[in-house]
């Protein structure tokens, strides 16, 4: 699930500081890195981008587009976000099958890995895997038929309790889900500089430290650690 970075579209809550294109390069950066790390955990065939949006108007759109190459990508439809995440999943299991992976463009950290271990282990559970947020949240929802995210119309999105209602909700249709790892998502500047301290070697951290360098107000990310 994405949406193209289109300058005052994307990442609007970086725009404070980043300013409206700075936040779409950032939001640019954050899908590159998302598509090569599902696209090495998961081959052609498999990858469905469920898109918002227009990459010909996007920031790095060129860049996007060939990234893309290899995934079906469909737009995104639904009146609100809720259902279209619930018709992310419906479309992603009718054209690639399950289990489905879903993620957005959120965590730049997020490694091929880890993606994989988590569609395995919703195939040994026979059910759904939810990934906690720091924020209250979710991250990611794995789903081993498209009518376990159906729940996801009912549960209010973007708050602090997200997470525990989609747990509950899954639970009470009958789908309790496996929780997978806490991430942090990148929401505010302090996501930012924590997920790009976290993985420095990302297209995303590029991103922030150049960001961080001309604007002389952040203090980017310091760690020297390796990328996931």
């Amino acid at each position: 699930m994405a949406k193209a970075p289109v300058p005052g579209r994307a990442k609007t809550r970086l725009a404070g500081v980043a300013g409206a294109e700075g936040a779409a390069d950032l939001a640019a950066a954050a899908l590159l890195d998302t598509l090569e790390a599902a696209a090495t955990a998961f081959p052609p065939g498999r990858r469905v981008l469920a898109l918002d949006g227009d990459l010909a108007a996007a920031r790095r759109g060129r860049e996007l587009a060939a990234a893309a190459q290899g995934w079906q990508v469909v737009p995104q439809a639904g009146q609100g976000f809720a259902d279209r995440l619930v018709e992310g999943h419906r479309q992603a299991h009718r054209l690639a099958g399950g289990p489905v992976v879903q993620v957005g463009m959120d965590t730049p950290q997020l490694c091929p890995v880890l993606l994989g271990d988590l569609a395995e282990a919703a195939h040994r559970h026979g059910g759904p895997v939810l990934g906690p947020a720091d924020d209250g949240g979710w991250w990611v929802l794995v789903t081993t038929d498209a009518r376990q995210a159906a729940v996801l119309a009912d549960v209010p999105m973007s708050r602090a309790d997200t997470g525990r209602l989609t747990a509950a909700a899954l639970a009470a249709a009958g789908h309790p889900a496996l929780e997978a790892a806490t991430a942090r998502d990148v929401d505010l500047p302090d996501d930012a500089e924590a997920v790009a301290a976290l993985a420095p070697g990302t297209r995303f951290a590029a991103a922030w430290r150049e960001l961080a360098s001309a604007s002389g107000t952040l203090s980017g990310p310091t760690s020297t650690g390796a990328a996931p």
